[in-house]
């Protein structure tokens, strides 16, 4: 939840706009790991981005169609899992340096609040937690469709993103470049491809 810097969380519209067909989303839904994305982009040495993915995690969302900004979302990302394609910088970022992970196994992600941004368009905010610290931060979300699967699942899609400044998580680790700058982005963009089961 996609989908974390914050955002201007004042401009909504009036829930006469949401999409009438999303009442009959209305439901308890648990995330499919295996066709959702938990991902992020950092800047690499000031000229290229480096691109990662969280493998495991457990999420669940409860949709009030009729009512959007009533529906809840939350999240718990294993830490362990974390891949960007490279063993040694994946090892580096589980290490203390970064995310130590054998004190804080887990990321969390909690909502607190939906705002209604057009019909099929929402802002969840809620409560980030990363290193035992928790911080506000707001999921821009569009619902990309739903549809019953082959295996006879209801499934709902969503596409998102959000911001994020690393150091307010105290993720601070960081190296001077020679030609001046730094080795990582302190601005972190996260990026949420979402596919969900309803719950019978």
């Amino acid at each position: 939840m996609g989908i974390f810097a914050r955002k201007n969380t004042t401009a909504t519209v009036p829930s006469a706009a949401v999409n009438p067909d999303l009442a009959a989303l209305s439901g308890t839904y648990t995330v499919d790991p295996s066709h959702t994305t938990i991902g992020f982009v950092a800047r690499h040495a000031m000229v290229t981005n480096v691109k990662g993915a969280f493998q495991e995690f457990e999420g669940t969302l409860h949709l009030d169609g009729s009512d959007p900004t009533k529906s809840t979302a939350s999240i718990d990302v294993t830490m362990e899992s974390i891949d960007t394609g490279s063993a040694d910088r994946d090892n580096h970022l589980k290490s203390a340096d970064f995310f130590k992970i054998d004190e804080h196994p887990m990321m969390t992600f909690r909502s607190t609040g939906v705002q209604i941004l057009g019909a099929e368009e929402f802002r969840i905010n809620g409560d980030l937690t990363i290193l035992g610290t928790t911080k506000p931060i707001s999921i821009d979300l569009e619902l990309n469709g739903a549809a019953k699967d082959p295996f006879g699942n209801e499934r709902v899609g969503f596409e998102g993103k959000a911001e994020l400044v690393r150091s307010e998580w105290g993720l601070t680790w960081n190296a001077a470049l020679e030609t001046g700058g730094v080795l990582i982005s302190d601005k972190i963009k996260l990026v949420f491809d979402i596919s969900a089961i309803k719950q019978a």
